[in-house]
């Protein structure tokens, strides 16, 4: 029987994340208690005022099609919002909304990338970013990253990788799944080899900017080098910052053709981002933004609370994220342990496994990010449920049979 699906489908693999949510829902479902620290989004609801929003919209007949590139109201709330907070200018027919940030950035590639362009991307990186280049037709190169340099991009990785088929820099920061922030100081010298290079394109995705601990604090390329500004796209979105992940609420501010091109690929797809979103979106804009504050208090005092849980489980060493809502502990430490069945821990992949079977506690491996030998955990959970989580984990590593080089812990 022939193949009847698109050869390029043979080079994309499931979203681990997604697939982790299945998993972890079937397990719920057979009657397991897991814990879940796999999850990518707030686990507060969507602020009051914003439902209230959007509910008022579907009572007044909100509910038709828009404009492709979102309703007007929504884009100069968006313009207004990255002069005030990123210090952006943008007109609002810049700006293009599409049903969240994962869609908008899907939109630009497919807007600009022909087949055998190249597309950096600094591992650890966001499991999506690879494959969509590679739906595309492109090639993702990955530089590596690691701990050594905080898992963030050099200039001279930068320079190393780029040649003329170069496209697209790929930058995430506050970054998933390792919560590194650059630097101002780090953005400069990114920025002094990207004018060297006219011809490449830059997606910085800033979805998780608000999300910022210990004085650290979110900073756009494009404001640190506004020279740059006329070939990048800033991709943000609703669902992290409002709570939003379900509304599907995302956007892209570039320049003027590329939001048109992007805007045609709309006209014939998904034709808009649902109206009712796009309405209760302003809202978040525009209205009060304590319960922005207050997420950003109670997540850098989970993060904290988990690295240092988790460095004081033997076989594990855990750095204090910077940003976002999630830590990248290295479990190098229980490669080669042997389970109380006799199965040795090959890899990371492993000690997912172990981790959910023994412990029930669900986490998602390094190696899906780019790095392997580490594991994304999310702490946008309750204190409870991060404290209940590492017990389980110390629990579980308690009965390996480690290697002599892990006997002790890590303490950060």
């Amino acid at each position: 029987m022939s193949n009847e699906l698109a050869d390029r489908l043979d080079a994309v693999k499931p979203s681990p994340s997604m697939a982790a949510k299945v998993k972890v829902d079937a397990l719920r479902a057979a009657g397991r208690t897991i814990i879940d620290f796999s999850i990518g989004e707030p686990d507060f609801p969507t602020p009051a005022h914003i439902v209230k929003a959007g509910i008022d919209a579907m009572l007044s007949g909100q509910t038709k099609y828009t404009a492709s590139a979102g309703i007007l109201p929504l884009r100069k709330a968006i313009a207004e919002k990255l002069a005030r907070e990123n210090g952006l200018t943008y007109s609002p027919d810049q700006i293009v909304v599409g049903c969240g940030a994962k869609h908008v950035i899907y939109n630009a590639l497919a807007a600009t990338v022909n087949d055998g362009d190249e597309v950096i991307v600094p591992a650890p990186y966001w499991v999506s970013y690879p494959d969509m280049v590679l739906l595309h037709g492109g090639r993702p190169v990955i530089v590596r990253c690691d701990e050594r340099v905080g898992f963030k991009l050099s200039a001279a990785a930068l320079e190393a990788a780029i040649t003329p088929r170069t496209r697209w820099l790929v930058l995430n920061s506050p970054n998933n799944p390792t919560g590194s922030l650059y630097s101002r100081a780090e953005l400069e010298a990114l920025a002094a080899v990207l004018l060297r290079h006219p011809h490449v394109w830059i997606l910085t995705d800033e979805i998780y900017e608000h999300f910022a601990y210990g004085g650290a604090r979110h900073v756009s390329l494009i404001a640190v080098e506004p020279r740059l500004q006329e070939r990048s796209l800033v991709v943000n979105g609703m669902s992290k910052t409002y709570a939003m992940t379900g509304w599907r609420v995302g956007y892209g501010a570039g320049p003027l053709h590329l939001a048109k091109a992007m805007t045609l690929l709309l006209t014939q797809s998904v034709s808009c981002a649902t109206s009712i979103s796009q309405v209760a979106a302003v809202t978040a804009l525009q209205g009060p933004q304590e319960g922005v504050a207050e997420a950003v208090r109670l997540f850098q005092s989970r993060g904290e609370r988990m690295a240092e849980l988790l460095n004081g489980i033997t076989g594990i060493h855990c750095g204090r994220p910077q940003g976002a809502f999630y830590v990248f502990p290295s479990v190098a430490g229980l490669t080669g342990a042997r389970t109380s069945s006799g199965k040795t821990l090959q890899n990371d992949l492993d000690v997912t496994l172990f981790f959910l079977d023994e412990a029930g506690v669900a986490t998602i491996d390094g190696s899906s990010y780019g790095m392997p030998s580490y594991l994304r955990m999310s702490f946008a959970t309750p204190l409870d449920q991060i404290e209940a989580g590492c017990a389980a984990l110390a629990k579980a590593v308690a009965s390996l049979q480690l290697p002599s080089s892990s006997k002790e812990p890590i303490h950060a």
